[in-house]
């Protein structure tokens, strides 16, 4: 009994001292825990002044809340070179992309579309009095139509155009088409005199001033209603007369002066019709397309130059509309020519004359031509998504490839 008493006595001590040295460490890493979050507040204040809602006013608390997006801090965020190379990359694709849709936006949508054209009512003519002629000049029933025609071998005197039958010889034509709407005769310039004879170069401007003496050229604007009808430019009926007499029996058997250089303007010949169409425009111009009546050079050559160019043309109304303009109404054409020989309106018993003979029609068919782009909030829409789904994507891979690393790493640790 003496000798277990000391053995008690012993192994209390110990568990006691045991105990003390518990205590002690408890108290240690309690210490230790209130310092480094001592520490981290503290840097917390240093980075962040406002991160303590304690410095916060009432209104910034309420604020803050709302925040979705939270601040980290630059000390404990980690930069790596991988993380560099895969924001450079990701950077890369979205400017890639930015620019693909930019250029996507510049480009112009093209629509068409068709329907039956509007029928409005028609005035024939430009004469119908003051309210008539102001509906004549806005366009909603005339449209004007405009004509450059050069014939290089037939003097003014001997050439005639008439509308719808309306000739000038007959003082019709200036009766249902006053000035300043109207055609004039002229003799053609140097150039106008070049460019319908087909000279290029190694003319000189002394020569040319004389032969184009022998040509004429029609020029000018005209108001027509909506409606078909033909315009035609060809030798007169009176020198067409003492031509075909002069070159038949020797004289002018219609009523002239017996002077052959005064009634025979073309020498003991038949006139040469071949001529030159510098412009024949219907209305206003489509601009995405191409005038076919520009630049037709109607040459005869069956060996007399008498022959009659007839063109045939269809006009399709087209409405235009381009991006932040108002609509147009233009007119498409198509053509279609071709060339009567005098064998032809011999045979036919034609009345026409040789020269140039226009007909024209309108198809009930309208086309609408639109231009757009896309809506500017998509394409800021796609602007935003890409930006935001590049990031998001290139985060998501980067992510999953470190923590695969991270993963493998571990286990073969």
């Amino acid at each position: 009994m003496v000798v277990e008493e000391p053995r008690r006595l012993e192994r209390l001590i110990v568990g006691a001292a045991a105990l003390v040295a518990v205590f002690r460490r408890r108290a240690a890493d309690a210490s230790d825990s209130s310092r480094s979050c001592c520490g981290e507040e503290a840097l917390m204040n240093k980075v962040h002044p406002y991160h303590n809602n304690n410095n916060k006013s009432p209104t910034m608390v309420l604020r803050s809340s709302f925040d979705a997006f939270a601040k980290p801090i630059d000390s404990v965020r980690e930069r790596s070179v991988s993380g560099g190379f895969i924001t450079l990359l990701a950077s890369a694709t979205a400017a890639i992309l930015l620019i693909s849709q930019l250029f996507i936006y510049l480009q112009v949508q093209t629509r068409h579309s068709m329907h039956l054209a509007h029928s409005v009512p028609s005035i024939l003519f430009n004469n119908g009095g003051a309210a008539a002629r102001k509906l004549v000049l806005n366009g909603q029933y005339h449209i004007p139509l405009k004509l450059h025609v050069t014939f290089p071998h037939l003097q003014c005197n001997s050439l005639d155009y008439a509308h719808d039958g309306n000739d000038s010889s007959s003082g019709k034509f200036e009766h249902y088409h006053s000035k300043p709407y109207t055609f004039t005769k002229r003799m053609p310039t140097i150039e106008e005199y070049k460019t319908a004879v087909g000279i290029t170069r190694g003319s000189k401007n002394s020569e040319l001033q004389k032969q184009r003496r022998e040509g004429c050229t029609v020029s000018g604007t005209i108001h027509i209603p909506r409606v078909g009808g033909t315009l035609s430019v060809s030798v007169s009926p009176d020198a067409w007369r003492r031509a075909t007499s002069v070159l038949a029996f020797g004289m002018d058997l219609t009523g002239g002066s017996g002077n052959t250089e005064q009634v025979d303007p073309f020498h003991g010949r038949l006139p040469n019709v071949t001529h030159y169409v510098h412009d024949v425009t219907f209305g206003a111009p489509f601009p995405p397309g191409t005038n076919p009546l520009q630049g037709a050079h109607h040459v005869m050559d069956n060996g007399s130059g008498v022959a009659l160019a007839n063109v045939a043309v269809k006009l399709v109304p087209t409405t235009y509309k381009r991006t932040f303009h108002s609509e147009r109404e233009t007119y498409q054409a198509s053509v279609s020519r071709h060339i009567v020989e005098p064998a032809t309106l011999a045979a036919q018993r034609s009345m026409l004359l040789p020269g140039l003979m226009i007909t024209y029609d309108f198809t009930p068919l309208a086309v609408r031509h639109v231009e757009k782009r896309e809506n500017v909030f998509v394409f800021l829409s796609s602007l935003v998504g890409i930006v935001g789904g590049v990031f998001v994507t290139v985060g998501l891979v980067s992510g999953c490839l470190v923590n695969s690393a991270q993963a493998v790493a571990k286990k073969m640790d």
